[in-house]
């Protein structure tokens, strides 16, 4: 937003929405005691900058926070949130793990795709894919057995040697490559670990593989304008054993569909500096656009 006046005002009166731009990566890394896996100095921390910008500010007090956002893609961001009750209440949350379970609100909250940068290459070298015909592994996924999902996935599906359409490992086979296994697969799965996001999901948009979502209770990066529906698959639980059944039952002519959605929304998820028209800075300014206007701002103080 810095970059430029477009979405920036220098008068806060004529903000539609203000942005609470502290950071719980940073405040992890700098004020968290590692290892003890208590957030008491985080909660502390939002708790004062928000006592702060209500006593020395009138809008935060006007709308009891509602016209304000925050943004985190840490594991915390959520709990970091009900360090003040107006915070996590009312306020516009941009949250990676948008877990409806554990109290995100889509009305209210915006899911944030939870992207890996890759900040020692270019962009260029991790986005595209095969054509759909050399595209010869049904289902791939590579990664560690954490959280309540995955242990599943790999009790069923890892490494059935007898079994090449689908590729689920929990460690990659020696001199494979990560993106190329990607790139040759129709299917990407993406279970969650631990927190229901996952980069795997962008990664596979990125790649032009069509994502399964494996989770419970994830609400979807940017469901306002995307037909999720067109172009991934989603999977329950429960479904795990019967997962190459599922996907098998995708016709030929259904996956080209599918795919051709992938190429047409991965813009959407793509990061660019500066920004640019319908990218992930733009959807994510979308998002929370929508859910401000669910909420009209009294501008005369009592």
């Amino acid at each position: 937003m810095e970059m430029g006046n477009r979405f920036r005002t220098r008068n806060p009166d004529n903000a539609h929405v203000h942005f609470l731009p502290f950071s719980v990566v940073k405040m992890v890394r700098f004020i968290y005691q590692p290892n003890s896996f208590n957030i008491s100095s985080i909660e502390r921390t939002i708790a004062d900058y928000i006592g702060i910008i209500s006593s020395k500010y009138p809008y935060w007090n006007r709308s009891r926070g509602a016209d304000h956002f925050m943004l985190s893609c840490h594991d915390w961001g959520p709990q970091a949130s009900k360090s003040h009750p107006y915070l996590y209440s009312n306020s516009i949350r941009v949250l990676c793990n948008a877990n409806t379970s554990e109290g995100f609100h889509p009305l209210k909250d915006v899911s944030l795709p939870e992207i890996n940068l890759k900040t020692d290459a270019s962009l260029a070298g991790i986005i595209g894919g095969l054509s759909v015909s050399r595209r010869t592994t049904l289902a791939f996924f590579a990664g560690g057995m954490h959280g309540p999902i995955r242990p599943i996935l790999l009790q069923h599906w890892k490494n059935k040697g007898d079994d090449r359409d689908m590729q689920v490992h929990e460690y990659l086979p020696k001199g494979a490559d990560y993106y190329g296994m990607m790139r040759a697969s129709r299917f990407c799965l993406c279970p969650s670990g631990y927190e229901v996001a996952s980069p795997r999901v962008v990664e596979a948009i990125y790649m032009e593989c069509v994502p399964v979502i494996i989770s419970d209770g994830y609400e979807l990066p940017f469901g306002d304008v995307l037909n999720w529906k067109s172009f991934s698959v989603a999977v329950a639980v429960a479904e795990i054993p019967e997962l190459k059944a599922i996907l098998s039952r995708i016709s030929g002519r259904q996956y080209i569909r599918m795919w051709r959605r992938v190429r047409a929304v991965r813009r959407h998820f793509v990061v660019n500096s500066p920004p640019e028209r319908f990218d992930v800075f733009h959807m994510i300014l979308h998002s929370v656009w929508l859910r401000r206007l669910n909420f009209r701002v009294r501008h005369q103080l009592d």
